[in-house]
């Protein structure tokens, strides 16, 4: 809906519009977000559950807290296994007890880099809304 305006108030009108479209936007990547960060989720449960077997319970430690948006963070969301150490020992391997290493087996590290193409296009998408 066209709105008419003068000269004198136009920046203000300018500024509500842009204000409302960054609500807009800000709204969307909150979703957008949390949506990636919980497929992240479900492919570091699969990946660890095909990369390590056992009990399971390294692969179901798998969790996400959710993103939170305001005017400073846009949105950010952390992924995060509730076994604090055990993913980076796993990733990146570690030292024996007799002496030795364990290699590491790069179970993160694609999931990471997908997850930042997928992010990257869905902001571009929520940008172009």
């Amino acid at each position: 809906m066209a709105t008419r305006t003068n000269a004198v108030n136009l920046g203000a009108a300018v500024d509500k519009i842009l204000a409302e479209y960054v609500d807009g936007v800000q709204e969307d990547l909150v979703e957008v977000t949390n949506k990636v960060a919980r497929e992240g989720v479900k492919a570091l449960r699969a990946a660890s559950r095909s990369t390590f077997g056992g009990s399971g319970k390294y692969a179901s430690g798998w969790a996400v807290e959710k993103a939170k948006g305001d005017r400073q963070i846009v949105a950010e969301a952390t992924i995060y296994n509730k076994l604090p150490g055990l993913p980076h020992l796993l990733e990146n391997g570690h030292a024996k007890r007799g002496g030795g290493r364990v290699a590491g087996k790069a179970h993160i590290a694609p999931i990471e880099e997908q997850l930042v193409e997928d992010y990257v296009r869905a902001v571009e998408e929520a940008a172009q809304r």
